[in-house]
């Protein structure tokens, strides 16, 4: 093909040159096969004709110079010729060839102006080259003709199958779609030229997803191809999608993707229960609110489609059991809305409704999108504790109630068929101060001590309700007891009043309004009388206005009162209640006399005017008080100091080491036996002592307590013991961890030639001894060794053996 384009160019050139030599003188140009030429030189037409008549013609003839890609020829690929009419074919002119690819993919034989080119070609990597062709004269390399522009255009030939830029490809499409219904659209791209032959033009085919899914040749949309696919029975599918060029002819290239089609869940089924019946059975004992059971209606749909509500449309147990749907798992949860009773009712009935929430109008003729199950719910008995006839009763009770007065009475019945008795008793928790008892056969509650309303007004009291046949089953109950009141308080003072009178007050002045208080609580209010006390009625100083309103005002009677005469006056006030009976108290109220100022605000009261008209200014007490504070502190301190000193070091009050004695149960073997203890410390009078232990810590051995010391019997010329015991009670009084106080410190040591000698038994048979064991053998069998030992009896032969 290429060699055959070339012969083609070939004549090209050869008929241009023809066509040249005959074209007119006047001409402009022309064409041929859509090619533009230009004259290769100026001829003269007709001898004599002037030289102004000649006209200069453009020198070049030009194409569009066309090369096949992808040339795999051994020979150099012909391009075209360039020729001048300057050329005489003499050898004095050169072509040269510059621009795009020159030299370098385009040569040009600079004798012949033929070009060739040197490799091989790709459309799709450039699709055309632009260059410069000049005739210059061989010897001085000077131009001969202007440089012109001609274009290479590399021509496209069918070497790149199509491809899907965006493959693989996922979709999804509603189940049960109809035929036709758009899943995807696919597009290949082709990299041949668009506008030459068929290169480019790509058709589609579905290779695999047959007979399921269908694409359109011209457009790539896939569609389906089959109606009522099945989510459910399958929900995805793989595709294979061919786009080959050349509109499908044979010898065209193709490329494939794939497309994965899921189907979408619609709402096309209904939700069906496992089972026509369930059957549970929960205790009576069951609290509100506890789940009952759990029950669910399958859907083979998914997400919101799958979604149900449930609901109990018939059955006995319409106002007990509740329903509801569990978001999580879509199942329906039964759960107790009332207590149960077996002995009143020991089953229940319901018939349970399930309807999708999302129902698709679409599918509405394939029935009801619902299901009924029935469920029989079975209460089983169970030992219940007694249970109160009243939860919570309320009484009431007069705190001047004796002390045994009934209140009230309190019944429970076990519910149970065994019917056990109750027993009846109060929660002390409840009534830790035991002001009340309960008969524990009958229930009857009455006082145990006597009431105070003002103390407490209402009790609040638990009952417990025992089954005699069996203690482990207790109800309770609460009573509330009020208590009424009754007037045991008498009036006094709202608050402690503090009054001042002006030295200028005149008579018939109000210096101070009161009032009173009450812990009681009358039903009608309160309603206080007051008046000055039979004593003080006729005084001369003050007078008692009661104001009707539960207050009253203090009045002068007189003026000139002076604070030098009297700085306090004492008025005994009554106040009288108005309960029944009426009780009454007399509170005091204190006046003092004051200087005032011409405002009446008290400047200086009672004895402290005294005080400061005597000379002393308030700078000077101030002075004085901060004496006697310092005074006092330093006197506290130093107190604090000594006792600091004199506390013991062992604090412990019922610990006495003054009279102790130390015991060790160790029998040891008499003064002959020194491995038990060793002696040497304490013979040894001179021994260093390397530390001291403390005297204020108790040590860990048992110690035995006595009323009095053991006498021990010193004789004069014992002077080892008695230095001993200086020697130790010179040591305590010179250490200073030794407690504070006087002890008796008792040391067993016996000296040598101790005057108590021996008091072991070993010897007792060998001394005479005026006791008489005799009666041992009197006790029984138990002490007959005893007997034989310390009997009068032959007692030879006891160490024979």
């Amino acid at each position: 093909m290429m060699q055959r384009g070339s012969a083609v160019w070939n004549g090209l050139t050869l008929m241009t040159m023809l066509l040249l030599a005959h074209w007119d003188v006047g001409c402009r140009g022309m064409t041929l096969n859509s090619v533009p030429l230009r004259p290769i030189s100026q001829r003269p037409f007709g001898a004599g004709v002037a030289a102004s008549l000649r006209r200069h013609k453009r020198n070049w003839v030009w194409n569009q110079f066309f090369v096949l890609e992808e040339y795999t020829g051994d020979d150099l690929l012909y391009v075209g010729k360039l020729h001048s009419d300057v050329d005489n074919g003499e050898g004095n002119v050169k072509y040269v060839l510059n621009g795009e690819g020159a030299t370098s993919i385009f040569t040009i034989d600079e004798n012949t102006g033929d070009i060739h080119a040197t490799k091989r070609l790709d459309r799709e990597e450039q699709a055309y080259y632009t260059l410069r062709a000049q005739a210059r004269h061989r010897a001085t390399n000077l131009p001969v003709e202007p440089e012109s522009e001609f274009v290479i255009k590399v021509q496209d030939i069918n070497d790149n199958e199509p491809k899907f830029l965006d493959g693989p490809y996922n979709a999804q499409v509603p189940e049960m779609s109809p035929v036709g219904t758009s899943v995807v659209e696919v597009k290949a791209t082709d990299a041949d030229d668009p506008t030459y032959g068929n290169s480019a033009r790509v058709i589609y085919s579905i290779l695999e997803g047959q007979p399921y899914f269908s694409v359109e040749p011209k457009t790539g949309i896939v569609r389906t191809a089959l109606p009522n696919m099945d989510r459910e029975a399958r929900d995805q599918y793989l595709l294979v999608i061919q786009a080959k060029d050349m509109v499908g002819q044979m010898g065209g290239l193709s490329g494939t993707t794939s497309v994965t089609v899921t189907l979408s869940d619609v709402n096309d089924n209904p939700p069906r229960f496992s089972r026509k019946s369930y059957q549970f059975a929960v205790p009576e004992s069951l609290p509100v609110a506890s789940v009952v059971a759990k029950i669910k209606a399958l859907d083979s749909d998914i997400g919101p489609n799958a979604e149900m509500d449930y609901r109990i449309i018939e059955g006995d147990g319409l106002g007990v059991f509740r329903v509801a749907t569990d978001k999580d798992t879509q199942e329906g949860v039964i759960t107790l809305q009332k207590n149960l009773d077996f002995e009143t009712k020991s089953s229940y009935t319901l018939k349970i409704e399930a309807t999708n929430r999302n129902i698709d109008p679409r599918f509405l003729s394939q029935g009801p999108f619902s299901d009924t199950a029935m469920v029989r719910v079975t209460v089983e008995n169970v030992d219940e504790p007694p249970i109160f006839s009243s939860p919570l009763s309320k009484m009431v009770v007069s705190e001047a109630a004796k002390v045994g007065t009934i209140i009230g009475t309190v019944s429970a019945l076990d519910p149970d068929s065994t019917n056990s008795p109750i027993r009846y008793s109060i929660d002390r928790n409840t009534d830790l101060e035991r002001f009340f008892n309960i008969e524990a056969a009958t229930g009857v509650i009455s006082t145990a001590k006597a009431l105070d309303r003002e103390a407490n007004a209402v009790h609040n009291i638990t009952i417990l309700a025992t089954e005699s046949l069996d203690p482990s089953q207790v109800g309770k109950g609460v009573v509330l007891i009020t208590v009424m009141d009754i007037n045991d308080n008498a009036p006094v003072f709202a608050i402690e009043y503090e009054t001042y009178l002006c030295e200028s007050a005149g008579p018939g002045q109000v210096i101070e309004t009161i009032s009173a208080v009450d812990k009681d609580e009358p039903p009608s209010g309160h309603r206080f009388f007051f008046s000055l006390t039979t004593e003080t009625a006729g005084n001369m100083n003050f007078t008692l206005r009661d104001n009707k309103d539960n207050t009253a005002s203090i009045l002068t009677k007189r003026s000139g009162f002076q604070r030098r005469e009297q700085a306090m006056y004492r008025l005994p006030v009554l106040i009288v209640d108005s309960g029944t009976p009426a009780l009454s108290s007399t509170n005091t109220l204190s006046i003092r006399v004051c200087d005032c100022d011409s405002d009446g605000t008290p400047q200086s009261c009672g004895t402290e005017a005294f005080m400061l008209s005597a000379g002393l200014s308030t700078g000077a007490l101030v002075a004085i008080l901060a004496c006697i504070i310092t005074l006092l502190v330093l006197v506290l301190l130093i107190v604090t100091m000594r006792r600091r000193k004199k506390e013991p070091l062992i604090l412990d009050e019922d610990r006495d080491v003054r009279e102790n004695i130390v015991r060790y149960d160790d029998e040891g073997g008499g003064e002959e036996d020194t491995e038990a203890f060793d002696m040497v410390a304490l013979r040894n009078l001179n021994i260093v002592r390397d530390s001291k232990s403390r005297r204020d810590v108790t040590p860990e051995v048992p110690t035995l307590y006595c009323s009095r010391p053991p006498p021990y019997k010193i004789t004069p010329d014992n002077g080892i013991f008695r230095e001993f015991i200086w020697d130790r009670l010179k040591d305590a009084d010179v250490d200073p961890s030794a407690p504070p106080y006087d002890s008796l410190q008792t040391y067993a040591f016996e000296g040598s030639g101790s005057v108590a000698e021996s008091l072991s038994s070993l010897d007792s048979l060998s001394t005479d001894s005026e006791q008489n064991y005799d009666y041992l053998s009197d006790w029984g069998p138990r002490f007959r060794k005893l007997a034989d030992l310390y009997g009068h009896g032959d007692s030879s032969n006891i160490f024979s053996s």
